[in-house]
């Protein structure tokens, strides 16, 4: 039960450092869909779509040593050799990839049809953050998560304060003061949300510096080398889920129309972003269990822990995916600016059950990470990513974003369904199958029946919220009675 605890105190803070940060960017979208802001949909699409590459390259410059220092940090006994080896890799990977696409960004920008300035700020925002991967990872695994949560906040506090600066008061203060008039530009507001980006990121930087005085320069080849074969999995599973993730947008650009592409990729990533909600809780669960993972996995009977805690996340998961769908359209008016957004509000349910399914995905992954059988998670991932593309590349045509919604939900759902399959053969867990599928049913049932035959009708919505959350204190009640008197 300590185990558990200390799992939850520290998912607790973790949580903070993503859901706040996440959450202050959710104002970001309020600001960016705001037509006095942005100019058009389409102007939102852009920027969707270059954040869209963003996330894949994050993950190629990431490729996998993240979820390796975590592996080996707790393996080995020399951990300063882990922390060493896998600091001097990232930034020699991470300083060849800056050289190499300023030289060729011009060629970039032309493959991809995005502007070349906005090349230049993306290729020095992924530097940045590349080199703060180790330094984060190196929180994570000694147990600092308050650090980490300060740093990350403070890195979207400045992301968010410029925005506002940039986008909405630089104007007035260029016409009365002359200091702020060298400054603007008009028609440079998609420029002034990268730059926003870039001095977060370096701030992040120079207060993560610290680490890399402390760390001892000693590379081993050896231990390198295992550590590559652990990461390569990873990599090739992280470029298979930033498919999963953003492809869509990419190929929504590539699929429809020119005059009408930009304009879909706007309205589907502005509505996608309510889902956010669940990605909030699925990531902060996640940055807890992954280091519970590993160093819980000698301890006597492992398994029973990490069926509880599926459980768990499935119970809050259930909570909150009716919850959301049950007050979406109150939250499109608090969240998206425009009116003109709201038509692709079709997507949230789905959106929302696809990242309900990933997360489950996440906890269940646990079998492949500590047997070292990462290459199990590569195949699912790709078998998703190939899903994803197949069902984008046959619905986009007929159903626009409403075909990339349900790509991304087939896909999610297939990963999670495999992962179980091969975890049963390789690594039993004893999950409660029943008590799973009653609640993941439940909420979906409610879900569908809320948005999509009784949407607006907060009677029936909010009695459905009741009756599941009945069903939850039934179930669970001696577990609450328990946690309560504690």
């Amino acid at each position: 039960m300590s185990g558990l605890k200390t799992l939850f105190k520290q998912t607790f803070i973790y949580g903070l450092a993503t859901v706040l940060p996440r959450m202050l960017s959710f104002l970001l979208v309020r600001l960016h869909t705001d037509d006095s802001v942005l100019k058009s949909v389409a102007d939102y699409g852009d920027v969707s779509l270059i954040f869209s590459y963003f996330v894949l390259f994050n993950v190629i410059l990431a490729y996998g040593m993240e979820t390796a220092f975590f592996r080996f940090f707790n393996k080995e006994d020399d951990k300063a050799k882990v922390v060493g080896t896998s600091t001097i890799s990232l930034i020699v990977t991470s300083l060849l990839f800056f050289a190499l696409a300023l030289l060729f960004q011009d060629k970039i920008a032309n493959a991809i049809d995005i502007k070349a300035e906005y090349i230049n700020l993306v290729i020095w925002i992924l530097l940045l953050d590349a080199l703060v991967i180790i330094p984060f990872a190196w929180l994570r695994a000694n147990a600092k998560p308050l650090k980490y949560a300060i740093i990350k906040i403070l890195n979207v506090v400045i992301n968010l304060g410029l925005n506002l600066f940039l986008l909405l008061w630089l104007k007035g203060l260029a016409s009365e003061v002359s200091i702020f008039e060298s400054i603007y530009k008009p028609n440079f507001e998609i420029n002034y949300i990268f730059i926003a980006n870039l001095v977060a990121s370096a701030v992040t930087l120079l207060l993560m510096l610290s680490f890399y005085f402390k760390v001892k320069y000693t590379f081993n080849k050896r231990l390198w080398r295992q550590m590559m074969r652990y990461a390569f999995p990873v990599l090739i599973a992280g470029v298979a889920f930033s498919i999963n993730e953003t492809f869509d947008r990419i190929l929504l650009d590539k699929l429809l129309p020119e005059n009408i592409a930009k304009t879909d990729i706007g309205m589907y990533s502005a509505c996608y972003k309510l889902a956010l909600f669940m990605t909030l809780f699925a990531t902060a669960y996640r940055l807890g269990i992954e280091p519970f993972f590993f160093s819980h996995a000698k301890t006597e009977n492992p398994q029973k822990n990490y069926a509880r805690i599926l459980e768990y996340f499935v119970i809050f998961g259930s909570l909150i995916l009716l919850t959301v769908v049950v007050f979406a359209d109150i939250l499109k008016v608090v969240f998206i600016g425009d009116e003109a957004y709201w038509k692709a509000m079709w997507v949230v349910p789905i959106i929302l059950l696809a990242n309900f399914c990933l997360g489950i995905y996440h906890n269940l992954s646990v079998w492949y990470k500590i047997t070292d059988k990462t290459k199990f998670g590569a195949y699912i991932s790709v078998f998703g990513a190939i899903l994803t593309l197949a069902l984008n590349f046959w619905l986009i045509p007929i159903i626009s974003y409403k075909g990339s919604a349900i790509a991304t939900l087939s896909a999610y759902a297939s990963m999670m369904l495999l992962s179980y399959y091969f975890g049963r053969k390789y690594y039993p867990i004893p999950y409660n199958l029943k008590k799973i599928a009653l609640y993941l049913m439940g909420s979906i049932a409610f879900s569908m029946l809320s948005f999509y035959r009784f949407r607006g009708d907060y009677t029936i919505g909010i009695s459905m919220l009741i009756v599941f959350l009945g069903i939850i204190y039934f179930s669970e009640r001696h577990q609450i009675k328990q946690l309560l008197k504690r």
